[in-house]
């Protein structure tokens, strides 16, 4: 007798939910990709859960190891695909891709596949606006160091020209001209001064004008589909002081967000710490009061990796009118119950 791999597949799924009292709430599986997904779609699906939702989100299969976005979208194939099971992805560029490759059909045509719009769930945590918030709660200081969100701004608008290309590029299953990684390598911040932010931009803006200008040499002939891409990408809401969504997300995290948020809480710790010092009456209150302060704190890159103030992001707000739409194709357990009466008949 055949061995079953797995005995959680939609039809499966759907059929015990009738089983279950008529008041039960219809449980809904969603596959991700890693651990740190599981934590992220299950914060997103909490809002949407009531008397008739009810999420289980996890690794694509149990009993194994394996993991990734393949793996995540394989379950969705064949009879897998239905009503009660869904799989929760990270874009990547196949969003950006429109079609171009296999994976980005499947990602833009199968209803039961959400994903994120920017292009991982690190790209969300980053989002600008939530940065400030993420440095006082690692140091526990609500001094205004730096305007991040006018800076990520700066630094998206600077990227965006050479981001099209790597876009137009891809989509022309080129990865020698313009990878991934050498793409990340232009747009990252080699160094950064909290005094005199726009040295940073100045010298981004120097890389992405000079690999620029190699490419419109060497491609003149991509510059009409290159005009055509811009303004397909404007259609799409892809604009460009929101490009850091798109770039890879953990090279925005490391390589740019995170060289910025550590001068500024090494400088608010500091703050704090000189005040204490300086108003502290005896050396024992010092010692004790630093030791406090110290203890209360909590490393910037770990605080950063649990944000979760990016439900303003654009891109959260598309995937939150997704999941209505999809809960809205999906119904309740009474209108499961109902289509296969009438299939019956």
């Amino acid at each position: 007798m055949k061995r079953l791999t797995s005995y959680l597949n939609s039809a499966f799924i759907e059929a015990a939910n009738k089983l279950r009292p008529k008041k039960a709430k219809n449980r809904i599986i969603a596959y991700v990709e890693s651990y740190d997904d599981i934590s992220f779609w299950r914060n997103i699906f909490e809002e949407f859960e009531n008397e008739n939702y009810k999420f289980e989100v996890m690794l694509p299969a149990r009993g194994k190891l394996t993991k990734g976005k393949k793996q995540a979208m394989m379950n969705m194939l064949g009879e897998a695909v239905g009503r009660n099971m869904i799989a929760c992805v990270d874009a990547d560029y196949d969003y950006l891709m429109q079609g171009h490759t296999a994976t980005s059909r499947q990602l833009l045509n199968n209803p039961y596949i959400l994903h994120t719009y920017a292009y991982a769930i690190e790209n969300l945590k980053c989002y600008s606006e939530s940065l400030k918030q993420v440095c006082v709660q690692s140091t526990l200081n609500d001094m205004n160091v730096m305007d991040i969100p006018t800076f990520m701004k700066l630094y998206s608008q600077i990227c965006y020209p050479l981001f099209v290309w790597n876009i137009l590029l891809y989509r022309k299953h080129d990865l020698k001209t313009m990878s991934m990684q050498h793409f990340c390598e232009i747009v990252r911040l080699t160094s950064f001064n909290i005094d005199n932010p726009a040295i940073s931009l100045k010298q981004l803006e120097g890389r992405v004008s000079h690999n620029i200008a190699m490419l419109e040499r060497h491609h003149p002939h991509l510059l009409p589909e290159y005009e055509k891409l811009k303004k397909e990408l404007a259609k799409m809401e892809i604009l460009p002081e929101e490009c850091y969504f798109y770039i890879q997300g953990h090279h925005i995290m490391d390589s740019v967000v995170m060289r910025i948020l550590s001068p500024i809480c090494r400088f608010l710790r500091g703050k704090r710490e000189r005040e204490i010092e300086k108003y502290a009456y005896h050396r024992q209150q010092y010692t004790n009061e630093l030791s406090s302060y110290r203890n209360s704190q909590c490393d910037v890159a770990l605080m950063l990796s649990k944000n979760t103030n990016y439900k303003d992001a654009p891109p959260y707000k598309r995937l939150k009118a997704d999941i209505e739409k999809l809960l809205q194709t999906i119904g309740t357990k009474e209108d499961s119950a109902t289509d296969v009466s009438k299939n019956r008949a």
